[in-house]
């Protein structure tokens, strides 16, 4: 009489097992699905780039130079502003921890260092992600919703060509630009701290930098917000292709489009700094 219990308990645990397991493998599927998406767009996206004049299908020079103004010119003040506010931020921390060690005018190589290879690229990368990544899903997801993208394919006309494209272009060519920029202002506001609380003049700030930091610093840096870029494009473009549900479902494809974005910019920056330095 007393083996019923345990065995239903038994039975009932693995049951709770079994689904648990189910869940998290259909989870691990459908991530699996989604790079495998993200894998086939950026291939047509590239064709369409390189191969799209050829077929009569030439990716719009003007959607590419308004995605162009969108993702750089208007993100502009925001970028500037944080950027300002983390240089200063940073020279005020490097300056604190170095003055334990007598070290404080050596400030400047952790600052350029840091700045031009981590700080800037992954600042912008945040930024765009939250700013033009939702905006991009947002933009798709009503476009599903509202059937354009069906309508776009009934005409004969591509939709990875006519939306994804000129986005992929546009995030691109701005994003490393804008990440330059980041580093720039960054930097400055870095260095007019510093000449305020170490007396230092601005022009031997600049000599330490330059001799600090190197082109390939540089592009270390621009590099990453490149493949920044890529990432928020195609985390968006797969987050608004997959909305579902009216409104409701386009409000939460682009919070997720954002979290998955921010998460993958900062894995991937992980990664390429470990492989990079080794």
């Amino acid at each position: 009489m007393a083996e019923a219990p345990i065995q239903g308990g038994a039975n009932g645990l693995s049951t709770k097992i079994t689904a648990v397991l189910t869940r998290l493998g259909e989870k691990a599927v459908a991530a699996v699905a989604e790079i495998g998406l993200g894998a086939v767009l950026f291939g047509q996206s590239v064709f369409w780039i390189f191969m799209g004049r050829r077929q009569a299908q030439p990716v719009r020079i003007g959607a590419t130079f308004a995605r162009c103004m969108e993702v750089g010119i208007e993100a502009l003040p925001i970028v500037t502003m944080m950027s300002i506010t983390i240089g200063i931020m940073l020279a005020i921390q490097g300056i604190y921890a170095l003055r334990v060690f007598g070290a404080e005018d050596q400030v400047t190589i952790g600052l350029g260092l840091s700045v031009v290879r981590e700080f800037g690229p992954l600042i912008t990368g945040i930024l765009i992600s939250g700013r033009t990544g939702s905006s991009l899903a947002a933009r798709i997801g009503t476009m599903r919703i509202s059937q354009e993208i069906d309508a776009l394919t009934v005409m004969g006309i591509n939709p990875v060509r006519f939306i994804v494209a000129p986005a992929l272009i546009a995030m691109f060519v701005m994003v490393p630009l804008l990440a330059f920029w980041a580093d720039m202002v960054m930097l400055a506001g870095a260095g007019w701290y510093v000449t305020v609380d170490l007396g230092m003049t601005f022009s031997a700030y600049v000599q330490r930098l330059t001799e600090t930091v190197t082109l390939h610093d540089v592009m270390h840096g621009l590099s990453k917000a490149g493949l920044f870029s890529v990432l928020i494009t195609l985390v968006g473009v797969i987050n608004g292709a997959s909305v579902s549900g009216g409104a409701e479902g386009v409000g939460k494809m682009t919070t997720r489009s954002v979290v998955l974005s921010i998460s993958a910019i900062i894995v991937t920056d992980m990664v390429f700094a470990y492989v990079t330095t080794r």
